[in-house]
Order: structure tokens, then C-alpha cells, then sequence
């Protein structure tokens, strides 16, 4: 009984770290999004994950990662399936997976209410990861769909953080409006100058989701 007491006590840590952050990236593809700009979108978050650092953090953290696009109601779409990071290899067939996603929705509306409720219902799978985090980007408000406020109340109870990449074109309304009605109280939002500063902004920001956990 004792060595059994004593094996237990080893696999549980071990156990505790298996996942310390399920990372969902919620990217918009509704019709203010061109073709275009969907490729900044896809390729930048490719890149973003073989940059060295992030590739690290990625791994050290042992994440679990999926991707998913969204538009109008009832247009979410899981394009890439919850993938758990232990090696730098599995950064690279993700990146590689990201930069291959066709897009899922032309023209559509922008409700990220329900992009944000669809994403909740997402994490089942990885249910024994420490922090559950969504991250959306979009460049627009709302003009169909549920109240996005009502999602971000739903996630707070849930225990999900909830982060943004605000696309701006011009001033700051689209950040205003996702720190006001978007994220949760343990969030924050990131700011892209137009969607050719998206590549470096994702990259910002999930260095900082995940480097948060490292310490």
C-alpha cells in the first residue's frame, strides 16, 4: 500500500502538468474580411507559432491548441481540432495546418456573441487543462447574433478567459468595444494596426497567454 501511495504521489504532478493552457484562437472571417486580409490572418498565426520563442513557450507549457473561424450566426466552424503541443514537431505540422485552412464563410455578418458562445462548448476535450483561454480577433461590431455580453458572463462563470486582437482601420473603436462588451475581467485586448499588423500582434499575444503560465 505504501508503494503504491508513494507511486501516486509521483504521477500526480505529472499529471497536473500534462496541460497547463487550452489556447482556442477564434479568428473572424465575415464579409468586412477579404481574401486578402483572411491570408494576413492564417499565415501570421502560422508564422507566429514557428517563431523560436513562442515555439518554446509553446512547448514548455505542454498547450493544447485549436483553431476556429467565425462570422455571422450559426457560422463557427472548428477548423483545426484541439492539438496538444510536446514537441517542437507539433508546432511545426500545426503551423503547417493553419497556414492550410481554406476559408469557411464568405459573405457573412459579425456576431461574435455567437462565436463566443459556440467557442465555450468547445472544451470538453481538454477539460484537465489548467487555464482555458479563447482568444478572438475580429476587425468589426457586432451586427447580427446574441448579445456578446451575455457569452462573456457565461465564460466568467465557466472559469474561460476570454482575450482579443482588435483589427483597427481607423482610431480605436473596435478595441473600445471589445474591452468594454469582449473580454473578461482577467482578460485583455491587443490592438492591430489594419490586418497587416495582425502577423505581429498574434505573435505578441500568444507569447503572453502562454509565457503568463511560465512564470
Amino acid at each position: 500500500m505504501r508503494a503504491l501511495l508513494a507511486l501516486l504521489a509521483l504521477l500526480g504532478p505529472a499529471s497536473a502538468r500534462a496541460c497547463e493552457t487550452a489556447l482556442l484562437l477564434a479568428i473572424d472571417v465575415s464579409q468586412s474580411v477579404d481574401e486578402a486580409e483572411f491570408r494576413l490572418q492564417v499565415d501570421g498565426m502560422a508564422d507566429a507559432m514557428r517563431d523560436p520563442e513562442v515555439a518554446e513557450a509553446l512547448v514548455q507549457g505542454e498547450v493544447a491548441l485549436a483553431v476556429m473561424q467565425w462570422s455571422g450566426a450559426e457560422r463557427q466552424e472548428m477548423s483545426i481540432p484541439w492539438t496538444r503541443i510536446a514537441s517542437h514537431s507539433d508546432v511545426e505540422r500545426l503551423s503547417d495546418a493553419a497556414r492550410a485552412i481554406p476559408r469557411a464563410f464568405v459573405m457573412s455578418d459579425t456576431a461574435p456573441g455567437d462565436a463566443l458562445a459556440f467557442a465555450l462548448g468547445q472544451f470538453g476535450p481538454v477539460a484537465d487543462c489548467e487555464r482555458r483561454v479563447i482568444d478572438v480577433s475580429g476587425d468589426g461590431t457586432p451586427n447580427a447574433g446574441r448579445d456578446v455580453r451575455h457569452a462573456r458572463i457565461d465564460a466568467q462563470r465557466a472559469g474561460v478567459t476570454i482575450n482579443a486582437i482588435a483589427i483597427e482601420s481607423l482610431g480605436l473603436a473596435i478595441t473600445n468595444f471589445y474591452e468594454r462588451a469582449v473580454i473578461t475581467a482577467d482578460g485583455f485586448v491587443m490592438t492591430a494596426r489594419g490586418h497587416r499588423d495582425y502577423p505581429m500582434a498574434i505573435r505578441r499575444k500568444i507569447l503572453r497567454e502562454v509565457s503568463r503560465v511560465l512564470g
